[in-house]
C-alpha cells in the first residue's frame, strides 16, 4: 500500500461518437494567504490574549477588585475570617475545575449546541477545553488572599499573642508556604521540565493546604463562636467557608475512592508503540483516562478509543502508547497485565468537534490514537492529514485500514521516506479542498502551536492541546 498518498487522483470521461477516453486531472492546488494583520496584532490577539489567558485575567481581576474592595470598606483592617472565606471560594473552584465530573458537565453544556448555531458561536464553544485558565486563575488568586490572611493574622499574633493567636500563625504561614509551592511548581517552564516533581509536589502541597486549611478554620471558628456566645456547631455551619471546605475535601475523597487496580490486555503493535485494552467496562467516543503504576507519585493521562465486537457493540476500551520517554518505553518493553486508573473518565478536546459541520484531523505520530476515537463517533465528513515515521512498522495495517476506512483520501505522510512535511501548507489544503469548519490537532507542543498558528493567523478555526497540565 501506497501510504504517501497526498489526494487521489480525479478523472473524467469525455466520449465521442464511438467510445470514452479517461483524461487524468490534476487536483488543485491551493496557496496559503498571508497571514492576518501585522505581527502585533497577531501577537496580541492569537499570543498574550489566547483564551486560556483571558479567562484567568477575568478571574484575577475579579479577585484584584473584591480585594481592594474588603481593604477599603473595612478601613485597611479585614478580619481574618472574611479573608479565609475568599481563600476557600477561590480554592473550591479550582478543586471543580478540575474535578471529572464537574468538567464533564461543563464539556456537556458548551458542545451540545446545535449547528445550525452561526459559525463564530460554535467557533467560541468549541474554546470550552481552555477552562484551564479557570483553575489556574483562582489558584494564583488564592495565594494573594491567603498572603493578606497571613498578614492579618500575624498583626493580631503581635497585639494578642495567646495560645490560639500561636496556634493560627504557625497553621497560617504552612498554609502560604504550601500555596505558594504549588503556585511556584506549576509555572510552565518547571512543570515540563521536572514533570513528575511537579505532579508531586502539586498533589501532596494540595493535600497539605487542605489539612491545615481545616485546622487554622477550627481554631479560628472556637475563637470567633466565644466572642458571639452561639455553640461551635452552629457558628461553623452558618460560616461558607465550612461548605466551600467541605466541597474541596469531598472532590479529593471522590477521586480517591475510585482507584482502582484493572486488568491489561496488551496489543504488541511493534517495538515503538503498543496498545493497551480494557475490559473491565465499556466507553464511548471522546474519554479520556489516567493511569499509573505507582499511584501516589505519577499518572499518565491517554485518549480512550472504544473496543467493539464484531456486532458494533462497545466491549471496552483501549488506548495506543508510543515511546516519549521512560515510563512509555518502560510500558512498550514490558506490557503490564495490570495498571491502576483512578476516577471517572474524563471528556478532551475532542469532544468539541460534535460542534462542526465538517473538519479537518492532523496528527503526528501516536497522535493518530486519540483520533481513532473521534472517528469511531463518525460525527461528520472530515479529511485527515497524519505524519509519521514507518507508519505500517511502528502502528500496523489496522490503525492504518481504520484512518483511510474514515477518508479514503488520507495524507498519510511517511517521514523517514519523504522528511518533514509542511503542515502549514499540507492542513490549508485540505481545509480548502473539504471545506471544513475547523481543525484539529493532536501533537507535540512545537508542532502543535505551529499549527494553531499557522491557521488562526489565516482565519481558520483550529484547536490543539494548551498543556497546561
Amino acid at each position: 500500500m501506497d501510504t504517501r498518498q497526498i489526494s487521489n487522483l480525479d478523472f473524467e470521461k469525455t466520449a465521442d461518437s464511438e467510445e470514452s477516453s479517461i483524461v487524468e486531472t490534476k487536483p488543485k492546488v491551493f496557496e496559503v494567504p498571508q497571514k492576518n494583520g501585522n505581527k502585533a496584532i497577531r501577537f496580541l490577539q492569537y499570543t498574550a490574549f489566547s483564551t486560556y489567558r483571558k479567562i484567568f485575567t477575568v478571574i484575577f481581576l475579579a479577585n484584584l477588585a473584591a480585594f481592594i474592595a474588603i481593604i477599603v470598606r473595612k478601613h485597611g483592617n479585614p478580619k481574618a475570617t472574611d479573608i479565609a472565606t475568599a481563600v476557600a471560594a477561590n480554592a473550591m473552584v479550582s478543586v471543580l475545575f478540575r474535578q471529572e465530573n464537574f468538567v464533564n458537565i461543563i464539556y456537556e453544556i458548551f458542545t451540545r449546541a446545535p449547528r445550525s448555531l452561526p459559525l463564530w458561536i460554535r467557533k467560541d464553544f468549541a474554546k470550552v477545553y481552555h477552562y484551564g485558565g479557570a483553575h489556574s486563575g483562582t489558584g494564583v488568586a488564592s495565594v494573594v488572599w491567603v498572603t493578606l490572611y497571613v498578614a492579618i493574622i500575624t498583626k493580631d499574633f503581635i497585639m494578642n499573642p495567646d495560645e490560639s493567636s500561636r496556634a493560627l500563625i504557625a497553621t497560617s504561614y504552612i498554609l502560604l508556604s504550601a500555596f505558594l509551592f504549588i503556585v511556584i511548581a506549576a509555572h510552565p517552564t518547571f512543570r515540563h521540565t521536572f514533570h513528575d516533581y511537579y505532579e508531586a509536589t502539586h498533589r501532596f502541597a494540595g493535600w497539605t493546604v487542605v489539612v491545615v486549611f481545616w485546622t487554622s478554620f477550627m481554631v479560628a471558628a472556637n475563637e470567633e463562636r466565644k466572642i458571639q456566645h452561639i455553640p461551635l456547631g452552629l457558628y461553623i455551619a452558618k460560616t461558607p467557608t465550612f461548605w466551600f471546605l467541605c466541597v474541596i475535601t469531598f472532590c479529593i475523597i471522590l477521586t480517591w475512592l475510585r482507584l482502582r487496580s484493572r486488568e491489561v490486555f496488551p496489543e504488541v503493535l511493534s517495538e515503538h508503540a503498543i496498545r493497551l485494552h480494557f475490559k473491565y467496562r465499556p466507553l464511548e467516543a471522546f474519554y479520556g483516562v489516567r493511569v499509573s503504576t505507582k499511584p501516589l507519585t505519577e499518572w499518565h493521562a491517554f485518549a480512550t478509543i472504544p473496543d467493539s465486537d464484531e456486532n458494533g457493540k462497545i466491549t471496552g476500551y483501549s488506548f495506543v502508547v508510543s515511546n516519549a520517554g521512560d515510563w512509555t518505553n518502560n510500558i512498550i518493553r514490558n506490557p503490564p497485565t495490570r495498571l491502576w486508573i483512578r476516577s471517572d473518565p474524563l471528556f478532551g478536546l475532542l469532544v468539541t468537534a460534535r460542534l462542526f459541520k465538517r473538519f479537518v484531523i492532523v496528527a503526528t505520530g501516536s497522535g493518530i490514537g486519540p483520533f481513532l476515537s473521534l472517528l469511531h463517533a463518525d460525527l461528520a465528513p472530515c479529511r485527515i492529514l497524519w505524519s509519521t515515521q514507518k507508519p505500517e512498522v511502528t502502528f500496523g495495517q489496522t490503525i492504518i485500514d481504520t484512518v483511510l476506512k474514515a477518508d479514503s483520501k488520507a495524507v498519510i505522510w511517511n517521514t523517514r521516506e519523504r522528511g518533514r512535511p509542511d503542515m502549514i501548507q499540507l492542513t490549508h489544503q485540505l481545509v480548502r479542498e473539504s471545506d471544513a469548519e475547523a481543525v484539529f490537532i493532536i501533537s507535540n507542543p512545537k508542532v502543535t502551536r505551529l499549527v494553531v498558528y499557522g491557521m488562526e493567523t489565516r482565519g481558520v478555526a483550529c484547536y490543539g492541546a494548551i498543556f497546561d497540565s
